[in-house]
């Protein structure tokens, strides 16, 4: 790793670029016995910021154009421009190549039976005619090979050109046309190689050809586009991030939202950021309504984590990206082009390794009040007309009682939801340029018409219940479902939920929505994203100052990771569908300050009855209901952490009897090798999950603490512990409740 410096020419040695150039060519020399043209080497180095782990592949130049380089993809991936930041050459990369010579060609073609003059050279411009399938018929359509075709020569589909590394198939409707340079240009129907600037449609003007009416292709098209986006922006989020809590363990979530901020689909992450993400959003536009936060423009980035403004738990960062779609003649930059509101939203949510509070990781096992579990924003600016505002966040992460452990690991990862956000508007812009602002404000509207559509199909076949389900510490959840045929209507009435929680499993209101959110959705049965549009048939009541619904002060840490799952077995069994998960997320975290760590536990999930009548068993060792995170790779967790994962294997016959068995928990041991403080937070330790029909349930968890001298300490559910080297965290995870009787 060299440092690039701005009075370096060169940041890296000219002699080891040529000598990395002669091995390639020698390398080259013998695996092709004739090159047919001189072999031209291709240099690019890896540039990063000293301060973090994503690397940027650029062709290497002088130390000065490299950073500027660096400076425009960064902003383009980010959306703003590091402000004179050290940067590192992480690697340098040499590529040799050249093209075959004729020997080579003669003898790809022989090979695969092309036209061939007696000298051994392939016949330019003869066709073959072959019989090809399409479009559910055969057809004659030409074999060519590819170096047949001449500079700008077009060959419309159907037709099949092979290479001497593949082939390619040109279906009806498509073309290619042959480049300068020997690349081949793919392209649809006429308008597939006319310039964007030159095409008629304006951006943000809906397609004379397609109008806004909805019809089942094109609301099936856009909700796979809607979701796309969604599924690509975490991709590019887990590239991004530094944590290994997200890069890892994937626990974050993306969404799209319409102007309104409703949720418009998602990719399928955390159920419980899915379902609360919309709450955040619509805060934002109410605070902005209301004058308490400025006028939101392009460049913009929010965070958000306040539990009363759609929050979950205070390590769960929200980042809100506003997307303007630019009108014709206006400069989306100069301050006068974007609409006066935006077009649409896109967001992620990550939940962050240390947001500060009491304990290392943010999980404080027996906090009392949201200020002991870390950093509280609302709706607080990270990105300002393009500008990263570093040094406000810095001051702002070390201040208060209980600062932020490890802030720049912290800011790298809001930077990497930064990256996420940033291509996700970018595809939302290209899909209104390409369709058109109107038809795509028509059919995000139609996908969340289509979800409360296919939840008034589930409430046509429902029969209302009741289910009161007991928590470990003598809380309780009381929910009654009614459903209203003839207005197609669902009630869901948490009324005799035990009052809120002087501890920390209170659920804010946003997540006791994304659990009925998700219940609803299960049961749909149909390819539909989860949207807001599955909400709309469905009532909710939950009465203020309850355990679901607490003020805006009370702790709430494990509201969002063990009350939500237990919302979510009560709901299923009030609706006959399904016995008890394991109800728990079996939170484990450790670190100091200088490391933080953070996982929650696979457990055993309840059988039930399906949508069919028939009955199925449930799954064992799963992440289960309102989480659908990774456990860390052994090798990882061991590389990155001082622990050593001894045992991870399933707890044989700890799911429930019945008909139907419920899912096996698991057992996980893992030893400390330097002191460092340790919490556990986790439920169904004195409430066994339930069985439903007749059917047995399942095992209770079990967490114990092995000293290194071999002695035993039994844990409770909630527990907080300074290890010492040689210490074993033994946990043994709930099994899945049993279906029916034996």
């Amino acid at each position: 790793r060299l440092l690039l410096e701005e009075p370096v020419r060169r940041p890296l040695d000219q002699q080891l670029v040529e000598q990395l150039q002669h091995q390639a060519s020698a390398l080259l020399e013998q695996g092709q016995r004739d090159l047919g043209a001189e072999a031209r080497a291709e240099v690019s180095v890896g540039v990063r910021l000293a301060a973090s782990e994503l690397t940027l592949p650029l062709e290497l130049q002088e130390a000065a154009a490299l950073r500027g380089q660096f400076e425009r993809d960064h902003h383009r991936r980010f959306g703003h421009r590091p402000d004179n930041a050290e940067l590192m050459v992480e690697w340098l990369l040499v590529e040799v190549v050249a093209a075959a010579g004729p020997a080579e060609v003669g003898a790809a073609a022989a090979e695969l039976g092309a036209p061939r003059r007696r000298d051994g050279a392939t016949s330019a411009g003869v066709q073959r005619l072959i019989p090809l399938h399409c479009d559910g018929a055969w057809r004659s359509g030409p074999l060519l090979r590819r170096e047949e075709l001449a500079a700008a020569e077009r060959l419309e589909g159907p037709a099949l050109l092979v290479e001497a590394t593949g082939t390619i198939w040109l279906a009806p409707g498509w073309r290619a046309e042959c480049q300068a340079d020997g690349c081949l240009l793919l392209s649809h129907g006429s308008e597939g190689l006319q310039p964007a600037e030159e095409s008629a449609e304006q951006p943000g003007e809906p397609s004379a050809q397609m109008g806004t009416a909805v019809d089942p292709v094109s609301l099936e098209l856009f909700n796979h586009r809607f979701s796309a986006i969604a599924e690509q922006m975490g991709v590019r989020l887990q590239q991004s991030a530094r944590s290994v809590n997200i890069r890892e363990r994937l626990d974050f979530s993306c969404a799209l939202f319409d102007q309104a901020g409703e949720l418009v689909a998602n990719a399928p992450h955390i159920p419980v950021h899915l379902g609360s993400m919309g709450a955040s959003v619509a805060g934002l536009l109410a605070a902005v309504r209301r004058g308490e936060h400025p006028a939101l423009r392009p460049g913009d980035a929010i965070v958000s984590n306040d539990p009363a403004n759609g929050g979950t738990h205070l390590p769960d960062l929200t980042l809100i990206t506003p997307v303007f779609v630019p009108r014709e003649g206006a400069d989306p930059t100069d301050g006068s082009g974007p609409a006066p509101q935006p077009d649409g939203f896109v967001a992620c949510r990550g939940h962050h390794a240390d947001v500060g509070g009491i304990t290392p990781g943010s999980m404080p096992p027996f906090s009392r009040c949201l200020a002991e579990e870390g950093l509280l924003l609302d709706n607080v600016p990270l990105l300002r007309d393009g500008v990263l505002l570093a040094d406000d966040w810095r001051r702002r992460l070390a201040a208060g009682p209980h600062p932020v452990r490890n802030p720049e690991q912290l800011l790298a990862d809001l930077q990497a939801q930064l990256a996420a956000n940033q291509l996700g508007a970018q595809l939302l812009l290209d899909l209104a340029r390409r369709e058109g602002l109107q038809r795509l404000g028509a059919f995000m509207a139609h996908v969340q018409d289509n979800g409360a559509e296919a939840v008034r199909r589930v409430i046509d076949r429902l029969e209302p219940g009741a289910f009161s389900l007991p928590l470990d510490g003598g809380l309780r959840i009381q929910v009654a479902v009614s459903i209203d045929r003839a207005s197609r209507r669902a009630l869901i009435d948490f009324s005799g939920t035990s009052p809120q929680d002087p501890g920390n499993r209170n659920a804010p209101l946003a997540i006791t929505r994304a659990v009925v959110l998700y219940v609803f959705r299960c049961l749909v049965g149909e390819s539909v994203p989860l949207n807001a549009g599955c909400f709309r048939p469905l009532e909710l009541v939950v009465p203020p100052g309850c355990l679901l619904r607490p003020g805006p002060t009370a702790a709430v840490v494990a509201g969002n990771v063990e009350t939500s799952q237990a919302i979510a077995n009560a709901l299923f069994a009030a609706l006959g569908v399904m016995a008890a998960a394991q109800g728990t997320m079996n939170n484990l975290s450790f670190g100091n300050e200088r490391y933080q760590y953070y996982e929650t536990i696979c457990g055993g999930c309840g059988a039930g009855r399906g949508l069919d009548g028939q009955g199925f068993a449930g799954a064992s060792a799963v992440q289960s209901h309102m989480t659908n995170s990774r456990l860390t790779d052994p090798e990882i967790l061991e590389q990155r952490f001082p622990v050593r994962l001894e045992e991870f294997a399933l707890r044989r016959g700890s799911g429930g009897a019945g008909r139907w068995r419920g899912g096996d928990g698991v057992v996980r041991r893992i030893r400390a090798l330097e002191p460092m403080t340790a919490a556990l937070l986790s439920s169904s330790r004195q409430v066994a999950p339930f069985g439903l029909a007749g059917g047995g349930a399942g095992a209770l968890g079990r967490n114990r603490l092995i000293h290194r001298d071999g002695s035993e300490l039994e844990l409770g559910g909630s527990a907080q512990l300074e290890l010492v080297a040689g210490d074993v965290l033994l946990i043994e995870t709930p099994g899945g409740g049993g279906f029916g009787a034996l």
